[in-house]
């Protein structure tokens, strides 16, 4: 078994996807992930948690930098689970809030960040 980074999440389903196997998430977005996970009372499963810069910069609009690069995930979630993940992400403090619920189920998810204001506009609610 991978090691934790939280109670509910563990260190392989947060880091790169590239290969580098790197993880770097701020130990406070941690605790709100994990918060969120509590309050949700259900597995919520990551899509997209932390990438490297040379990784973001292959996928994301946002180059070598972004929410990803600093702290962020994407949520497989879908229909009233997504509604319930809504209410608790905006009462735990999440400020940046990606929606794509259009599409084959399987392809839905939610983006959380807490992006300082300073670095990115925030709070700040967006469609894919």
């Amino acid at each position: 078994m991978s090691p934790m980074a939280t109670k509910h999440f563990s260190i392989n389903e947060l880091k790169c996807k590239c290969g580098c196997d790197r993880m770097e998430i701020p130990p406070a977005f941690l605790d709100k992930l994990e918060d969120l996970r509590v309050a949700l009372d259900r597995p919520m499963i990551i899509t997209s948690g932390y990438r490297c810069p040379k990784h973001n910069a292959e996928v994301s609009e946002t180059g070598d930098v972004g929410p990803h690069t600093v702290g962020a995930v994407d949520i497989a979630i879908s229909g009233a689970d997504a509604h319930k993940l809504l209410q608790l992400a905006f009462m735990i403090g999440f400020t940046g809030v990606g929606i794509k619920q259009k599409g084959p189920f399987a392809a839905r998810f939610i983006h959380l960040d807490d992006m300082p204001p300073t670095t990115h506009p925030r709070p700040r609610v967006w469609t894919y």
